[in-house]
């Protein structure tokens, strides 16, 4: 071979580890420079000229790396070392195609080899071609006729099948499925199965096909129980339920129980056996036995009594067999018992685990307002602490809470007084630090402390006085206590969380981003758990801030993105099918995750509102920032909401609380806020293009004009669909409920108004209309309506400042934003307009003039639209300087009541009140300072943007 250079393969080696060594310790000057070294002496050795492209792609050259793989890629290498680099450099690019273009060169010249079909046939899965992946699994197994080739092959006929293009259409469902059946069932007949997962395999494909018999006389059969006799007993659960086997799967359950007691997902399905055998029995009676129900009763029993210690399953399950016999209307009383005194006897037993609030939570549904009530009146009578007694010892403190957190959510505490509240609030409080004081001594930093729930529940009574009297002095002080806690109990991310909400309930974005950074979230959290602060940051008032919080949240997705490719394809490498199908809806749930397609659009307006430099600059960044106006590149249909609303621990009243519509509508908001968002972006994006980007992206400018006319109807039309729509504000009954949501933000804001004009001002302009003047008019108003408004909502702020300056602060906050976001997108976008003009009329030749006079109104020249512009720019000039002047007037928020007051109330350590509060209002303080000096920079980048 011609890069070998008469070397051998250990000589190759060795002179190639230095590159290979510093690139992997992230040394990339160095690898190019010992790759350039190397290539001084072998200019054709091509792996070194990949590793040169690597080299230069890490360091950021992408232009000169681009032209370096690309020569190397043209010489079509077959070499392992020089397609693993390409490959390697190609997925950084994530320019996966190309990978498959090397290998299939590579396959050409070397048609048997079985290395080269192998990365061949894993270059098709990460781009999830399903029928070339089947194609090259075959020729793959007749080169070498191993089972993992032939099952590769299986598997991809599968997900042609479910995933594929075709996959909507049951009819080619049905023949793809047929087709994989018949594949594994040759392989059976020949007797050449030999894995568990080939096992597994063969029984997903059966119940795909809704083939439930089959797939149970496999299942049972001796083949799998040889290959695969570590079958998840779930697998025979499901298809017991499937054929209708009640009675199997309930003796089933019965042998499974009896070796494992705890299992209470095991004691679901167990009662739901019972149930189901119920009604094929007539009248519940068959052979003189007893119905299932009392079995059922009698079995659970039995194994309470003969546990060696106390288990919550099997109590757990005599709960749900009396719930379910009292929906069923049958005498659950006469049958198992009084349900308050086994409520009773389950929280004698476990009152003092912290899990036991939420056990009992999951039968108080099925009783009355009234019965709850007096059900939790028992329990905290039960717990042994009154109002002139403290808990003894650990067991009764977390007794007390249980029934305190149980008389929450049984709504004992919604009718209460406020002086009531209040004394309840300051009980708590005592609770709080009796328990810390006695029991919280010497824990360590990992370990919550054991009263620092009597904190938490403190926080949500406060806020209920809050709500009900429209001040924020009463949430305030229990922000106080939250952070006292937190002081007490660093690793609480219970307290962590609540806090944060409270911090943003208030527009304080320095406390809350403080809370978030303490939280350390991390990894999938990010996605699961980062809408408690990211899907809060837009429009709070601190562009560039937020776009720190963006980009870490980014990269999350973008590295994963990569690495879950590389796990679906390790998983086909060592034929785990099992985790194939997890992986892949792991990887579409993230690639479609709600918080990932929101960060970026937000991201992106970030970039565009913040542009700071020259004209040259904001246009190269514009540029790197590939938006396409005419592709809308989110999947609407396939959004996934990844939110863990659990993760905030709430003991709120049962019958107020519905957390699945609450999920519903928020997630229903926030998806019409991105449509808002998206299609802004695209929009602006057009404006921009209509001049540059015939330039810029190689597209021809009636096209562009073409895509800006189509999306500012789509644009109006979205307003009028959210209208029509009447979607209603998210309920703030509780603390723990998910803030409003910004949709009545920007429907109430002049978006609509201020960016229709805007793409009609941009027409105009690139026609010479001759209503020009008239649309220039427009957008003046409109410039000035929204400074007006910022001025307005400011000037409220100031004078609201006097009663309680923290209560409608967010929403203040985020009018001011949004005024400032629309005015900085304008600014932007005239200086790109401006800019056009100029150069174009320093261009323009002067033509000769036409003796034929076309009738009509003749466009309006360039000069005259230039200086039309110009006034454009000095009108927007005045209205930002006069912004400018608002926010420097801007007053810090101001507490409803002084600071002594508040300690006098806090009740806590004379020495820690002082710094804890004071603490807690320069967060405040702090927070609006350093938003106004952003706010006060980004109007002074933009004042300089249109002083031309």
């Amino acid at each position: 071979m011609a890069q070998q250079q008469g070397m051998d393969s250990a000589l190759f080696e060795r002179r190639l580890r230095p590159v290979y060594d510093n690139l992997e310790v992230g040394n990339n000057r160095k690898a190019l420079q010992e790759s350039e070294k190397l290539l001084r002496k072998h200019p054709n050795l091509l792996c070194a000229r990949a590793l040169k492209g690597l080299s230069l792609l890490r360091l950021g050259r992408y232009d000169e790396s681009h032209g370096c793989l690309l020569t190397v890629a043209e010489e079509k290498p077959t070499d392992d070392s020089t397609l693993q680099v390409l490959s390697f450099c190609y997925r950084e690019m994530e320019q996966l195609d190309k990978i498959v273009e090397l290998y299939q060169h590579a396959v050409k010249q070397n048609p048997g080899n079985e290395e080269l079909l192998a990365h061949l046939f894993i270059s098709h899965v990460r781009v999830e071609d399903y029928k070339a992946q089947q194609a090259v699994a075959l020729q793959l197994y007749k080169a070498q006729p191993k089972n993992a080739y032939y099952f590769w092959s299986v598997i991809s006929v599968v997900f042609q099948g479910i995933r594929g293009p075709e996959s909507a259409l049951p009819e080619k469902r049905k023949i793809y499925l047929g087709l994989a059946q018949r594949m594994v069932d040759k392989h059976i007949k020949e007797g050449k199965m030999e894995t568990e997962q080939e096992a597994f395999l063969y029984l997903h494909i059966l119940k795909l096909q809704n083939k439930y018999q089959e797939a149970w006389e496999f299942l049972t059969g001796e083949l799998c129980a040889k290959l695969y006799p570590g079958a998840p007993v779930s697998m025979k659960f499901e298809l017991l339920k499937e054929l209708g086997n009640w009675r199997e799967l309930n003796e089933l359950l019965q042998q499974l129980l009896d070796a494992d007691r705890d299992r209470w997902d095991f004691y679901k399905e167990y009662i739901q056996s019972s149930f189901e055998l119920l009604k094929l029995t007539p009248q519940g009676v068959e052979n003189g036995d007893k119905d299932s129900l009392a079995r059922c009763q009698e079995f659970l029993q039995r194994i309470i009594d003969s546990s060696e210690r106390q288990r919550r399953g099997p109590y757990l399950a005599r709960l749900e067999l009396h719930q379910r016999m009292r929906a069923e209307q049958l005498p659950a009383e006469k049958l198992i018992g009084d349900f308050d005194e086994m409520v009773i006897e389950y929280f004698r037993l476990f009152g003092d685990k912290s899990c036991c609030t939420h056990d009992i939570a999951l039968f108080l549904p099925s009783i009355s307002m009234n019965q709850r009530q007096a059900l939790a009146s028992k329990l905290l009578l039960e717990s042994g602490v009154t109002s002139t007694s403290l808990p003894k010892n650990k067991e009764q403190l977390q007794k007390h809470l249980c029934a305190l957190q149980i008389s929450r959510m049984c709504g004992s505490h919604m009718d209460l007084p406020a002086d009531h509240l209040l004394a309840f609030y300051t009980a708590l409080k005592l609770h709080y630090e009796h328990g810390r004081s006695t029991f919280g001594k010497k824990l360590l930093a990992t370990e919550m402390g054991p009263s620092d729930a009597y904190a938490l529940l403190a926080a949500n009574v406060m806020y209920d006085l809050s709500r009900r009297e429209n001040k924020s002095d009463h949430l305030f002080e229990a922000l106080c206590l939250l952070q006292y806690v937190l002081r007490n109990s660093t690793s609480n991310f219970h307290v962590k969380l609540l806090s944060l909400k409270i911090y943003h309930l208030f527009g304080c974005q320095v406390g809350a981003q403080e809370m978030y950074e303490y939280l350390d979230i991390k990894q999938i959290q990010l996605d699961s758990m980062g809408y408690v602060h990211c899907q809060l940051l837009p429009l709070g008032g601190r562009f560039s801030g937020n776009r720190n919080v963006y980009d870490a949240t980014l990269k999350f997705f973008t590295n994963s993105y990569k690495e879950r490719l590389e796990y679906i394809a390790l998983t086909y490498r060592f034929c785990t099918f099992s985790k194939m199908e997890e992986f892949m809806n792991f990887k579409e749930r993230l690639t479609n995750s709600l918080q990932y397609v929101a960060c970026s659009v937000e991201a992106q307006i970030c970039d565009l509102v913040s542009c700071y430099g020259n004209i040259t600059q904001n246009l190269s960044a514009y540029v790197a920032m590939s938006i396409e106006p005419a592709e809308d590149r989110i999947a609407w249909h396939e959004l996934s909401d990844n939110r863990d609303l659990g993760a905030i621990i709430r003991w709120d009243p049962l019958h107020e609380v519905d957390a699945a519509e609450e999920r519903r509508q928020s997630f229903d908001q926030e998806v019409e806020v991105l449509q808002i968002r998206s299609l802004m972006l695209r929009l602006f994006a057009s404006f921009i293009d209509l001049y540059h980007g015939a330039g810029l992206k190689d597209s021809a400018a009636g096209a562009e004009t073409t895509t800006l006319e189509l999306l500012r109807e789509s644009w109006t039309g979205l307003f009028q669909r959210l209208r029509l729509m009447n979607y209603k504000s998210l309920a703030q009954k509780f603390l723990v409920n998910l803030l409003p949501t910004r949709l009545h933000l920007l429907l109430d804001m002049p978006y609509e108004r201020f960016f229709d004009d805007l793409a009609q001002l941009v027409l105009d302009l690139q026609s010479g209309s001759a209503k020009l003047a008239e649309q220039c008019k427009r957008m003046g108003d409109n410039v000035i309506a929204t400074m007006e408004l910022c001025v307005q909502t400011i000037n409220e702020s100031n004078e609201s400042n006097g009663m309680d300056g923290l209560w409608k602060r967010r929403g203040q906050q985020q009018r001011v934003a949004a005024s400032l976001e629309m005015l900085s997108l304008y600014a932007f976008l005239l200086s790109v307009l401006n800019d056009k003009l100029q150069v174009s009329s320093k261009t323009k030749t002067k033509k000769k003039p036409v003796e034929n006079k076309v009738d009509g109104p003749q466009p309006i020249s360039e000069k005259e639209r230039s200086q039309m512009l110009q006034e454009l720019m000095r009108q927007l000039k005045h209205k930002l300087e006069a912004c400018d002047t608002a926010i420097r007037s801007w007053k810090a928020p101001v507490l409803p009541r002084d600071l002594s007051s508040f300690m006098s109330d806090m009740s806590l350590k004379p020495e820690v009140e002082a710094t804890l509060i004071g603490d807690v209002s320069a967060t405040f303080k702090d927070s609006h300072e350093l938003m106004v000096t952003e706010l006060r920079n980004l109007l002074k980048d933009k004042i300089r943007m249109v002083a031309k």
